[in-house]
């Protein structure tokens, strides 16, 4: 294995240099970017039962679901009776936490909590030496997907993925620690592990991991009951509408497919004929797609201090476009990755970048902009999804291919 330490030019490497260019971007310009859009974020939220945008009720999953969820922890069990229960036992602190704030509701105490993890990853990113294109993408691309990314803990848990992989060179124990943090809140965050160099980096991070998973799965298991319930609640899942899959079934829908969508599992999905076929394909795309990058990780020979990051990207594009269920705070985390890769000028994943941007822009239309025609089925409703989910397909090609040239002999 080598280190190449020689940025490699794409075709899109002009356009991308005059895209942010880093002397433009002053550092004071940076928080007050992030306090004017995270205040407008905050406004859209406060006003979610107004329906200011699109079909609201983004804000119905921390007032009523999680509320509901922190009530049955803090008596010191999951919910294991509760379908849409679907998570990870980390999940469980993560959830109680809002809740020891003093003075606050535990809506408000959500809140607060998602914007120090969002303002946390905002340093981490632009602090050092590392490019500060990292940081603005981030700062300027989650207030695309609007008040969502407050109602929801992805950030908290993309902070984490986020920390494993900018300590991983310096500290691999600390970063095998994150993401095995992040893993037992939401899984994918065990993929930033996938891309560290081979040797000591590798087995000290995996090594970490593995202990720091082990005994807080212990520990949650002596402090609550059912704590792994979580592991039937998938079995049920079926296609959610917003998925690859999901696009499929409603353009056959519009030449006389005669399923329908369904409440269910805390999604709107895909009920009828074929609908187990179509979630078979996505699991089998799936798996496939994990031996794609297990195939990856034993033929890259070359290694600069970027792959880990592009690694990553990669990754949770690959599984993300092959899930059954592409919700729109799905996004937060390829955001957060996204931002990781520019922080460095190694990275083969700026061209992602801009798609997962866009993605990110079309996903707001989705839900909640025109989350009504998406359920209902119109061609409006299909073609935005049918967009969205393609620029995260061309993500997922770019991504790959970028990075098996950057790592090839």
């Amino acid at each position: 294995m080598t280190v190449d330490t020689q940025e490699r030019p794409t075709a899109l490497t002009p356009v991308l240099a005059t895209w942010v260019r880093p002397s433009r971007l002053s550092r004071a310009a940076l928080p007050v970017t992030w306090l004017l859009t995270r205040a407008a974020m905050l406004l859209l939220l406060l006003r979610d039962d107004a329906h200011p945008i699109g079909v609201g009720g983004v804000a119905r999953e921390v007032h009523g679901l999680y509320a509901h969820w922190y009530a049955t922890l803090a008596h010191g069990a999951f919910p294991a009776d509760d379908p849409m229960w679907q998570y990870p036992p980390g999940a469980g602190p993560l959830l109680l936490a809002p809740g020891a704030l003093p003075g606050l509701t535990y809506f408000q105490g959500f809140v607060a909590l998602t914007l120090a993890a969002d303002a946390l990853v905002t340093y981490v990113l632009v602090r050092g030496d590392r490019d500060p294109r990292g940081a603005w993408l981030w700062t300027a691309g989650l207030p695309l997907l609007l008040h969502i990314p407050l109602a929801r803990y992805d950030v908290q848990v993309t902070a984490l993925a986020v920390l494993a992989l900018l300590t991983l060179q310096a500290a691999p124990r600390l970063s095998g620690t994150l993401a095995a943090l992040g893993a037992l809140v939401k899984v994918w965050p065990a993929l930033t592990l996938l891309g560290a160099p081979r040797g000591r980096t590798t087995r000290q991070a995996w090594g970490s991991a593995l202990a720091a998973a082990a005994a807080l799965l212990v520990t949650l298991a002596l402090a609550f009951r059912s704590p792994f319930s979580f592991l039937s609640g998938q079995s049920g899942r079926g296609v959610q509408i917003e998925s690859l899959g999901g696009t499929a079934l409603a353009v056959a829908a519009r030449f006389g497919w005669p399923g329908r969508v369904r409440y269910q599992y805390g999604a709107m999905e895909y009920v009828g004929p074929y609908v187990g076929v179509v979630a078979g394909a996505c699991l089998a795309l799936t798996a496939a797609a994990f031996g794609v990058l297990l195939w990856w990780r034993v033929r890259a020979r070359q290694y600069s201090v970027a792959t880990p990051y592009d690694a990553a990207l990669c990754a949770v594009l690959m599984f993300t476009v092959t899930s059954r269920v592409i919700s729109p705070q799905y996004l937060i985390w390829l955001l957060g990755l996204s931002a990781v890769c520019l922080t460095s000028r190694y990275t083969s994943q700026r061209p992602v970048a801009l798609l997962v941007l866009a993605a990110a822009g079309v996903s707001a239309l989705a839900y909640p902009v025109l989350y009504a025609d998406v359920m209902a089925g119109t061609w409006l409703g299909v073609a935005v999804m049918a967009v969205r989910n393609a620029l995260l397909l061309g993500g997922v090609l770019l991504s790959f291919r970028s990075l098996w040239r950057a790592t090839k002999e």
